[in-house]
């Protein structure tokens, strides 16, 4: 028996089972469906079948990727169900049809049978690591929370089916890390509407990665689930409608942020906080000269506390980096060349490393870390050098040994141009049993012994 499906019970879109599905979980928007299926018009012709292509079809649910009438049907099916599907034309074709098979104002059927569907996909490399199963949908006339929007949740994390925590917690968006908020789950909630209610499924390196959990009794590369409700939130002030002022306020906050993450060993969140300074300040235009004096000095800050950052966490390129932007503001900045020095050290740089700490000396002749790196930078570039000069050598001998092999075998194929109509000319065979001279070597041919044997020769 049909029932009315449509929204608006219409009569829009009926529905009739055909093959009951097993459990009780549909497909949530935005998850990747796979059916067969197979289409007629009323009059029982068949327009279109992937059954007779033996090829299913994916499509993505409710992302407008297909007619209404599936979006909305198919919404409403389990795993291994077989349903026909009666569509209006309003929500099919419409007024154009398709042609040439589907004419206008036609009403379709559709036996539709699903096969499997996966979560929509969240991760950031699309490469299903974070999936989202909606149960309940939301409300998206508040759009969704950008960074820095404060958000209050609930969340219930789950491992082989055990719940290992259950609360609700209120975050910045950006910040989950202090308060114990996985990636996966963070990264999702950019996509959440107030009051949406989602499972998420989260591989292991967006969760608690090769560490695991103990506290939580989480092996190292688990995937846990998470069903979390965004119960509401508060957007932060976009950057770009702040006035100046207020950039450069926010951007101290963010500076004090960074500080107090630092201190608590937190570096990526220190990491973090500080490029939200570079984000607030970075449009050197934005600011008067009255504010630019502070803008820059605030901005210098974070470069250099980028830089020990990256330091601290052995991402020396990067390191060097945000101490280049610091001596961009600053050229005889002593902390940005001291630290640039450093990571080009780490960098095997020496002689470039060894030009910033001497620089330092010049700004500051009683920098004595500086001088110290000095005598190291040294100590490494003649190390380098005495590499390189056994490294060529050892080249250089290689290839003398190959030209001489090369040579030798050249030889042995050689013919022997000594041979000839009086054989061989060995000792025992030249004449008073001496060596060949010069001119017997080049002349074998057009010379002969004379019949006494004296060993003297004659012209033929």
């Amino acid at each position: 028996m049909a029932v009315d499906i449509s929204p608006k019970n219409d009569g829009g879109v009926l529905k009739e089972i055909i093959k009951e599905g097993l459990g009780e979980e549909t497909p949530s928007p935005g998850s990747k469906v796979k059916v067969h299926y197979t289409g007629t018009l009323l009059d029982g012709s068949k327009f279109d079948s992937s059954k007779d292509r033996n090829e299913p079809f994916e499509f993505n649910l409710a992302q407008g990727n297909v007619i209404k009438a599936w979006d909305i049907g198919v919404a409403t099916m389990k795993k291994g169900e077989v349903a026909i599907l009666t569509c209006a034309p309003e929500y099919a074709y419409g007024k154009s049809g398709s042609p040439p098979k589907i004419p206008p104002d036609a009403t379709l059927k559709f036996e539709v049978e699903v096969l499997d569907w996966v979560g929509e996909d969240l991760s950031p490399n699309l490469d299903a690591s974070i999936q989202r199963f909606q149960i309940v949908s939301g409300s998206k006339e508040d759009g969704y929370p950008n960074d820095g929007a404060l958000v209050d949740i609930h969340l219930v994390g789950k491992y082989n089916d055990r719940v290992f925590e259950e609360r609700d917690v209120k975050f910045n968006l950006g910040e989950g890390e202090d308060v114990g908020i996985i990636e996966g789950v963070e990264s999702a909630l950019s996509r959440f509407a107030v009051g949406e209610k989602s499972r998420l499924l989260i591989k292991s390196k967006f969760a608690f990665k090769k560490t695991g959990h103990q506290e939580f009794n989480i092996p190292p590369d688990a995937d846990v689930e998470y069903i979390v409700e965004m119960k509401a939130f508060e957007k932060a002030a976009d950057i770009w409608s702040m006035e100046p002022e207020t950039k450069i306020e926010q951007a101290k906050l963010s500076k004090d942020k960074a500080t107090n993450y630092f201190k608590a060993g937190k570096y990526p969140m220190a990491i973090k906080m500080c490029k939200k300074v570079v984000e607030f300040l970075e449009s050197e235009s934005t600011f008067d000269d009255k504010l630019k004096p502070e803008r820059n000095q605030v901005l210098l800050s974070a470069h250099l506390n980028l830089g020990l950052f990256y330091l601290k966490t052995n991402d020396n390129f990067e390191a060097k980096n945000a101490c280049t932007k610091a001596l961009d503001i600053d050229p005889s900045n002593e902390k940005a060349l001291f630290r640039r020095g450093q990571a080009l050290l780490a960098l095997s740089q020496p002689e470039e490393a060894k030009k910033d700490f001497e620089q330092v000396i010049k700004v500051e002749p009683n920098n004595t870390a500086a001088v110290k790196q000095i005598a190291v930078c040294r100590e490494l570039i003649m190390k380098n050098r005495a590499q390189e000069k056994k490294l060529y050598a050892n080249m250089f001998e290689k290839m003398a040994r190959a030209d001489k092999q090369k040579e030798e075998e050249i030889l042995r194929r050689q013919p022997d141009v000594m041979q000839g109509t009086l054989g061989e000319w060995g000792q025992e065979e030249r004449p008073g049993g001496r060596d060949a001279t010069a001119f017997e070597k080049e002349n074998p041919n057009i010379l002969m012994l004379n019949a006494n044997g004296t060993g003297e020769f004659q012209n033929m």
